[in-house]
């Protein structure tokens, strides 16, 4: 219920706003605006302002529409002709398309200005134990790093970092642009850091997925290796293990963090399902206490894994990362422009083939998420919401006669030739593009589908 109430609730603010955009401009253009409708079919609610506007909230609610006046779609009185939407002047009509992406990313950088802002919580950039042959263990990265700052290859300076959450970021975003990425590490005030180079143009990135960042190495945050609530039928249990030990090592090798211990403990399965007994030692009340701890296999896609019974690792250390206004507006405008124009660049890549198209997303996978961020709290669904809005402006401005994109094509067509289109080739054009639309969509829930299910 949370999850469809959540995705309705993201839909709507994001259609409103969009279409708000339109029909914002067509009011200061001089346009006047019949219907301002939010979703499609019978309508639900409806009002009218002083100008004669009609409001509407519909019964489906995927979708609006802002109806001007406009000679093309019915008969229009002759003093107000010079009024229509068809009539006017092609800056002011490119202006009224160009306004619902332009109040999308608008959004956008509003709310990531407000979390921004507002502070939020997050794990400091300490690393985890690196991914075994990852290129951050190769690099010679190891728990308990604590990543100041990064530059990109090309960067003239190194950006620093003050979360876990956005040196991820960073990593993507590197990656996919296909760039090497220093990391300087130490304090934030270390006069000599350590840099250290993870060559991530040679992953050749195609899919924004968990993979991704295993290939890196850098999953998680570091975390003290202690035991926290232990089933009473797992093997912890059974190996006499207790709630808030300190796994000090594990045959003989001590253990930097929990996802070193986690990754030991899931190797203790061999291929065929076979488990060996591990020798660990553990801090208890200021004493260590050796136990013989056999994990479970379990099974885990076509292979086994360890398995204690056990939720492994403490709390990793936290920050309330927040800025002033000034600070927050341009992290706003600059985390807007990084999100638009790596869509834009995997979108790019997607159709010449360098890019995965299990990368695009349906509606299913929006509403999914849309129900996670908003159990997790009201920031985590405004980030959520910033996202989607940025993506949601970056589509509409796409070249296909569908969308917003395809008019202002049609426009820079008009300012060059200086005519419009013909009615025929718009015609053609229009239903091409609602083909290439209605693929990308079948795709797109296919992708959600082998997501949700697969």
């Amino acid at each position: 219920m949370l999850t469809v109430l959540s995705f309705l609730v993201a839909i709507a603010i994001l259609i409103a706003v969009h279409e708000w955009g339109h029909y914002r401009m067509a009011v200061a253009c001089g346009v006047p605006v019949l219907r301002f409708s939010i979703g499609f079919g019978r309508p639900l609610l409806r009002w009218r302002n002083r100008a004669g506007t009609e409001f509407v909230i519909a019964a489906l609610p995927l979708g609006g529409y802002v109806r001007m006046l406009d000679g093309r779609e019915g008969p229009v009185e002759p003093e107000r002709r010079h009024l229509a939407f068809d009539v006017q002047p092609l800056r002011k009509r490119a202006a009224i398309v160009a306004a619902g992406p332009a109040a999308n990313l608008l959004l956008a950088v509003l709310l990531y200005t407000l979390v921004a802002w507002w502070g939020v919580a997050q794990p400091l950039p300490i690393l985890g134990e690196p991914v075994a042959g990852s290129l951050a263990q190769q690099a010679g990265l190891r728990a308990g790093d604590r990543v100041a700052a990064v530059q990109a290859a090309d960067d003239a300076e190194a950006e620093p970092v003050r979360s876990f959450d956005e040196l991820r970021w960073k990593l993507t975003q590197a990656a996919l642009q296909r760039r090497d990425l220093t990391l300087w590490l130490g304090a934030p005030d270390d006069p000599a850091p350590r840099r250290v180079t993870l060559p991530l143009a040679a992953l050749q990135a195609r899919d924004v997925d968990a993979a991704l960042l295993e290939r890196i190495g850098l999953v998680v945050p570091w975390s003290a290796p202690v035991i926290g609530e232990v089933r009473p039928d797992g093997a912890a249990a059974a190996a006499g293990l207790r709630t808030g030990d300190h796994v000090r090592a594990v045959d003989g090798r001590p253990v930097e963090d929990a996802a070193q211990l986690r990754a030991w403990i899931r190797a203790a399965a061999d291929a065929d399902g076979r488990v060996r007994t591990q020798r660990w030692v553990v801090e208890r009340g200021g004493s260590l206490v050796e136990l013989e701890v056999t994990p479970r296999a379990e099974r885990h896609g076509d292979g086994w894994v360890g398995r204690v019974g056990a939720m492994i690792g403490g709390a990793p250390a936290m920050a309330v990362v927040q800025a002033d206004l000034p600070q927050a507006l341009a992290h706003g405008v600059r985390r807007t422009w990084e999100v638009a124009t790596l869509s834009l660049q995997m979108l790019a890549r997607m159709l010449v083939g360098e890019a995965s198209l299990r990368n695009l997303s349906g509606p299913l996978t929006i509403a999914d998420y849309a129900g996670k961020s908003a159990a997790l709290g009201w920031i985590a669904f405004v980030s959520f919401l910033a996202l989607v809005s940025v993506s949601l402006g970056v589509l509409n401005l796409l070249p296909l006669p569908v969308l917003d994109g395809g008019h202002l094509m049609y426009y820079l067509w008009e300012a060059v030739v200086g005519r419009p289109p013909s009615e025929v080739w718009m015609e053609r054009l229009q239903r091409a593009g609602l083909g290439v639309l209605a693929a990308l969509m079948s795709l797109a829930i296919v992708n959600d589908l082998i997501r949700l299910f697969g």
